[in-house]
This record gives C-alpha cells, sequence and structure tokens, in this order.
C-alpha cells in the first residue's frame, strides 16, 4: 500500500511539473527572465569602465560587471516599488511626510501603469475580433486632446458632471478614430494595419494644428489652456505630491467589464467567433463586417479614454512636445497577457513598472533609459519564439490534442 501511494505522489510529480514546462505562464515568466539576463549583459557590455576593469584583470572585469548589473536593477526596482526598509520604516513612524515620500515611487508607477491598462485592453478587444489595432496612439492623442477641449470650454460645472462630460468626449473622439478603420475594413476590404497607420499620422499633425491654431494658450505658446479644476480626477492623495488618481480604479472596472462581455455575453462570443474564423462566423449567421466595426470602434474608445484620463488626472493641457509612445507600446502590453483583458493589467503594471523605475535607474547608474525598450523588446520576442526558451531551459513540448486524449 506504501508502495502505491508512493507511486501515486511520483506520477502525480512528474504530471505537475510536466504541465508546469508546458504552461504558457512558465514561457512568460522565463522571456521575462532571460530578457533580465540578456539586458544586464548589454547594460555591461556598452559600459567603458567595464572594458577597463577587463584590461587589468578578468576577475576584475567580471566583478564590475556583476556590481554594475546588480547597481543597474536594484536601482530600477528601487525607482518602481520604493525602497522596502524605508517604507516599513514610515509605516512604523506614522509621519505623513516620511511616508509620502516612502511610497511616492510605488503610487507613481500606478500612474504610469493606468493608460498601458487602457491600451492593452484596447489592443486585446481588437485582436480578439481578429483585427489588428495599430492605431491606439493616436486614438488616445484625439482622446487627450478633446477631453482637453471639454475640460477648459466648459465653466461652472461641478466635477460630478464635468468629469464624466470631458471623459466622454474624449472617448467618444478615440471611438470615430477607431470606426473609420474598421468601416473601411468592413465595408472596402482595406487593411486596418495600414488605415490605422495612418489615422496616426493625421492624429499627430491635427493635434500639432489644434494646439498652434485654435485651441492654443493666448498666454502661453504652444500649448492648450489649463482645463478647469471641476474637470480634474480625484485624487486619492489630495494636498500632497502623491498623483495616483481614481482613472487607476476605472482602468481596473474597465478590464474587468471587458472580459465579462468577451466571456460571458452573447455579443462576446460572436466577436472572439469571428476571430478565430470570419468565415464559419459569417456560415452561423453571424455579421462579421458588423463584429469588426463594433471592434474597432471599442478599441479606439478605450484608447481615447486612456488619453482622456491621462489629461483630466496627470497633464491638465497638452502641450505641443508631448509624446506618450502608450499606444504602441499597449501592443506589446496585449500580446504579453495572451490578449486576456485581465491578464492586461498585470502585464500593464510590468511596462509601467520598467518605464517608471527607468528614470531612477538612469540618474543612478548612468544606463541610458533606452536599455528599457530593448528590455522589452528582447521579451517580446522570446515570448513570440516560445521554442527558444523551451530548448535553452530544456522544457517538453505540449502534446498534441489527439495525443492527449490517448493518453487521458
Amino acid at each position: 500500500m506504501a508502495k502505491k501511494n508512493e507511486s501515486e505522489k511520483k506520477n502525480f510529480l512528474n504530471i505537475f511539473i510536466e504541465e508546469i514546462s508546458k504552461s504558457s505562464l512558465t514561457i512568460i515568466l522565463l522571456a521575462i527572465f532571460t530578457g533580465l539576463i540578456l539586458g544586464g549583459i548589454l547594460a555591461a557590455s556598452t559600459t567603458p569602465a567595464i572594458y577597463k576593469a577587463f584590461g587589468r584583470s578578468f576577475g576584475e572585469g567580471m566583478y564590475e560587471s556583476l556590481k554594475l548589473i546588480w547597481e543597474t536593477y536594484s536601482s530600477l526596482f528601487e525607482g518602481s516599488f520604493g525602497n522596502l526598509s524605508k517604507m516599513i520604516a514610515a509605516l512604523f513612524s506614522g509621519n505623513a511626510k516620511t511616508m509620502e515620500s516612502a511610497f511616492k515611487p510605488f503610487l507613481e508607477s500606478l500612474v504610469v501603469t493606468t493608460p498601458y491598462i487602457f491600451t492593452g485592453v484596447a489592443i486585446a478587444l481588437g485582436f480578439q475580433a481578429g483585427v489588428f489595432n495599430i492605431g491606439a496612439e493616436g486614438q488616445l492623442y484625439m482622446g487627450a486632446i478633446m477631453a482637453a477641449w471639454a475640460g477648459w470650454t466648459f465653466k461652472g460645472l461641478p466635477p460630478i458632471l464635468h468629469v464624466p462630460l470631458a471623459l466622454s468626449v474624449g472617448t467618444l473622439f478615440g471611438a470615430l478614430w477607431g470606426y473609420i478603420p474598421g468601416w473601411l475594413k468592413a465595408k472596402t476590404g482595406a487593411h486596418e494595419v495600414i488605415n490605422t497607420i495612418m489615422m496616426n499620422y493625421i492624429a499627430f499633425n491635427f493635434s500639432e494644428y489644434l494646439i498652434r491654431g485654435p485651441f492654443e494658450d493666448p498666454t502661453t505658446p504652444f500649448k492648450t489652456p489649463l482645463i478647469e479644476q471641476s474637470a480634474h480626477l480625484l485624487r486619492f492623495f489630495e494636498g500632497t505630491t502623491l498623483r495616483l488618481h481614481i482613472g487607476f480604479v476605472l482602468a481596473i472596472v474597465v478590464s474587468v467589464l471587458v472580459w465579462y462581455i468577451l466571456y460571458k455575453t452573447t455579443w462576446g462570443f460572436e466577436l472572439r467567433s469571428v476571430g478565430l474564423n470570419p468565415h464559419a462566423s459569417r456560415y452561423a449567421g453571424m455579421s462579421s463586417s458588423m463584429i469588426t466595426i463594433l471592434a474597432m470602434t471599442a478599441s479606439g474608445a478605450l484608447s481615447g479614454m486612456a488619453g482622456a484620463v491621462e489629461m483630466l488626472g496627470v497633464n491638465f493641457r497638452q502641450t505641443q512636445a508631448l509624446s506618450t509612445g502608450y499606444g504602441f507600446d499597449a501592443i506589446a502590453v496585449a500580446l504579453l497577457a495572451n490578449n486576456h483583458p485581465v491578464l492586461c493589467i498585470i502585464t500593464a503594471m510590468l511596462f509601467g513598472f520598467l518605464r517608471h523605475g527607468s528614470r531612477v535607474m538612469q540618474i543612478n547608474t548612468g544606463i541610458p533609459i533606452d536599455i528599457i525598450s530593448i528590455l522589452q523588446a528582447f521579451i517580446i520576442f522570446f515570448i513570440a519564439a516560445p521554442a527558444i526558451i523551451r530548448s535553452i531551459y530544456r522544457l517538453k513540448e505540449p502534446k498534441p490534442a489527439l495525443e492527449l486524449e490517448k493518453t487521458a
């Protein structure tokens, strides 16, 4: 009996290890780990001091390389999350100023994460419907500048009306910027990748025209007027330098709502069906053209909401030099989450924390902030090519469905 139990335990352990090795989550985690290793090597190999250390001795070169990599990632971590010992000490001190300083890096990372969640979910929604929305950046721009317009134009409104109005205007214009390429794809067959890229250029240049023309602040060149105080999103720590606002909570709610729509409603089922096989969906009586238009419009609306939230919660005015990059990074956020809206929250946090922490990393170590973009590229590269990760870490290939049925 004891031998039987031991055999069952071994069998269970083997099955568990095999399932872990096949898990897409394992691939993602190992891709992140491998990206961090390669990013560290790249940071060390582009630092002149490391070459000088190797010139003196191999041991000193390795020591300096490991020291640089440690300092780089510890600075990145501290810039993203804060200093753990300082955070614990601040909690026990009870001093408001000390706590504000200790928790600021973590809370600022959440501020940076917020537009990543919106745009990541927007791209994931498009992917689920089989459309590739490259226009999230332009949709975000339009949402931001039109929310700013609503923010300074309507005066005397209470916040309970002004904030939803400005958010709605930004979301509406983002939806319009998604509707146009969606309609063109459904009605004319024009490829959405080309159309959304062109819509980006239109959005960038149209925004620049507005900022330098009808929307320009008479007292401040190349900027729009500041939005009214009544259009500001609620901040959780008013009276401090902490900028975390209610938009972060809204982003979480939106991602869960999109998940519910995709997986718990008829429209979501039809959207995913069209994304998997538009021909079979059409044969089953679904309108693939209507689904395409609605999906692109909804994707654009979410991206426009990202711009509106960023404008009403952080920037408060549009400037000519504004360049976010959120819309382009969102493609990686969605792919890393396997186009799952809720998982986009986690992957958006990864990108948001890396983006904010990289600023501290650059100040402390002198490593260019661009190393983070390269690190992100490494991670996405390994996610897109899981066979490389399986080969490096000797992971088992997942069995085909028929073979799994036979073994079962």
